[in-house]
Order: C-alpha cells, then structure tokens, then sequence
C-alpha cells in the first residue's frame, strides 16, 4: 500500500453503496489498470458524520499493513490518500476531511447486489439464492458449497493471524460462477482473538463468524420452483442480537420436516452454547448438514420444476445491470447448464 493523491485516478460511475461506504469505479491513469475508489457515504460526509467511518478505515489500514500476504480471498489495497479535502476531485463543496482507499477491482458479481438497484426491478438477490443457499450445478470439478467452504478457509486464516474477520453478508462478497471463486470486498469488521471487543465496545468471538455463516449461508427453504423465489435476498438484515437470531434460526428448522434439519439444529445449539474452540470443529458439523442438503436437493421430488425456476433465474444474471461489473455472462454462466447436486 502507498499513499496515493486522486488525480492519478479516472473516476467512473458508483458501483454501490453499503452502510459505511461509497464505491466508484475508476481507472489508474499510471497503470491502466480498473480499480475502486471506497470513501465515507456521502450523504455522512456532508453533514460531518464520518468520523466512525474514518475510525474504521485507519483501522482496517492498520491490520492489512501487520498481515500482509498472511490471507488471501480478500479484494487488495493498492493505495489510500491523507485525509484531507476532496472536493475538488468530486465536485463537492462541503469542506470536509477524510480518507479515501484504492482497491482492486474484484471479478464477478456481488451475491446482494445494491439496494437500490432493486427499486428499478433488478433481482439484487439472485446470485445469493443461485450459488450460496440452492446450488443445483456448480462447475465441473467443483463443490456446490464452495461459497461456505471458502468463507470458512478464509476466517481460518484471519484466526490464525489472530483476528476474527465479520460483517460477510452476502454485499460483502463478490463471486465468480464459472471459477467458483469468491473475494471479499470490505474488510473493516475485525475484532481481535485475544480481545474480542469490536470498535463499538461489543464482545464477540468466533461463534459470531459462525452465526453469520448460518444466517447468510444456510436455509430451511428448499429450493424454489418458481423462479419469483430467486429474486429477493436472504437474511438481509444484519445481525444485532445473538440469542435472537439463533432462536429464529431454531424456529425455522424446527417448522420444517427437512432430512438436513437435526444437522442444523445441532450447528445452532453448539453456537448459542459457544462450543466450538476452533474453526475446523465448525467446518465439520456445517459440512454433515450441507451433505444432508445436497442429498435432499438430489432427491426432490419436483426436481424438474426446481431446475426450471433455476435455469430462469441464471438467466437474469445476463441482463445489463450486472455487466457494470467485472462479470462477462457469456463466459462465466457457460459452465453451469446441468443440475448436479
């Protein structure tokens, strides 16, 4: 990472927008290569609100400097400016102060995709429901969970460095059908393992990565036979109480006569009991119940229907609202044309 002044950069359109952060597109004029200008949300900057957004960004700056090359799965920092006033680079006149980071521009499509996309009618979550939650083809050699397995092979390597990496909802993450390959885009929730206190005073540990991971990334749902069923996103809410999410987690599975449900249920008590020490204890249990899920998904009895609703649902993925993106369809949805569960 080098400090970087933003001339250097041609700006491009928003990419989207998250709790924290605006992200444009932009062009290294230096290099030629395509990357990502991430600041405070504007509408926080201008009424002088973003100096938890700054707190987060040095911070995040911090521990990608002591890792280094220790993770990988995560969208690189290539630069970031002083904090200072950029107006004139935005055309804005608000006198403010703050940092701004330069990132790579990650292939593939984020499995949420932006808010606001949705008010004009796009399927924001079709890749979460597609590929993380009823994966009824992956490509050829890979895993139809290879969303979960490679969340979990990332966390351990945060763990390991002695950090526990939160916040991956499916916004966070970008995928790559056609490699199965995930990245990670936002990096700014860590919290210690030796400590375990967030920027806000709140004391988490790894079983917090573990309930996101159920959250976001499993479900007592079958999947869909109509293609109305891929369109909205998954568990979008963030989470806010432990206790409460895994009750509603226990409810759900408990309400359905699913053969993955005891497996599921067993993964949510061991979390509310905060019973696992390490990451492979978890990666264990989570892949008894998605085995359970990839037999109950080979095995339905209206197998023919859920594939149709899927193979229309992929089809969106082609539309023009996703080749903002990094994402070339045509290449990278050719590989998934057979239910392979």
């Amino acid at each position: 990472m080098e400090v970087v002044e933003l001339e250097r950069y041609e700006a491009g359109g928003i990419l989207g927008a998250g709790a924290d952060y605006e992200v444009r597109a932009a062009l290294d004029r230096d290099t030629g290569r395509q990357v990502v200008l991430k600041r405070p949300k504007p509408q926080m900057v201008r009424r002088g609100l973003h100096q938890a957004t700054e707190g987060r960004t040095d911070r995040t700056l911090q521990i990608r400097q002591d890792l280094g090359p220790a993770v990988t799965g995560v969208s690189a920092i290539l630069g970031y400016t002083q904090r200072q006033n950029h107006d004139a680079y935005f055309g804005e006149d608000w006198g403010q102060e703050y940092r701004v980071l330069v990132e790579e521009r990650v292939r593939g499509i984020p499995l949420v995709g932006d808010p606001m996309a949705r008010i004009t009618g796009v399927p924001v979550g079709a890749a979460q429901n597609l590929f993380a939650l009823f994966p009824l083809t992956h490509p050829v050699g890979g895993s139809p969970f290879a969303i979960q397995e490679q969340l979990l092979d990332l966390e351990e390597g945060f763990f390991r460095a002695g950090y526990i990496l939160l916040d991956l909802r499916p916004q966070n993450i970008f995928y790559q059908p056609d490699a199965g390959r995930l990245t990670v885009i936002d990096c700014g929730d860590l919290v210690t393992v030796s400590a375990p206190t967030d920027s806000r005073g709140r004391k988490r540990d790894i079983h917090d990565f573990f309930l996101e991971i159920l959250k976001f990334y499993t479900t007592p749902q079958s999947p869909p036979t109509q293609s109305s069923g891929y369109r909205e996103a998954y568990g979008l809410r963030p989470v806010v109480r432990f206790e409460e999410e895994l009750d509603q987690m226990a409810r759900g599975y408990g309400n359905v006569p699913d053969p993955a449900r005891n497996a599921a249920l067993y993964l949510v008590a061991k979390v509310r009991d905060r019973g696992y020490s390490t990451v492979a204890e978890f990666r264990q249990d989570l892949t008894v119940y998605l085995e359970a899920v990839r037999i109950r998904n080979r095995k339905l009895t209206n197998l023919a229907a859920a594939w149709q609703a899927w193979s229309e649902a992929l089809a969106w993925l082609r539309g023009e609202h996703w080749r903002r993106y990094l994402f070339d369809p045509e290449s990278e949805l050719a590989g998934l044309a057979a239910p392979t569960a």
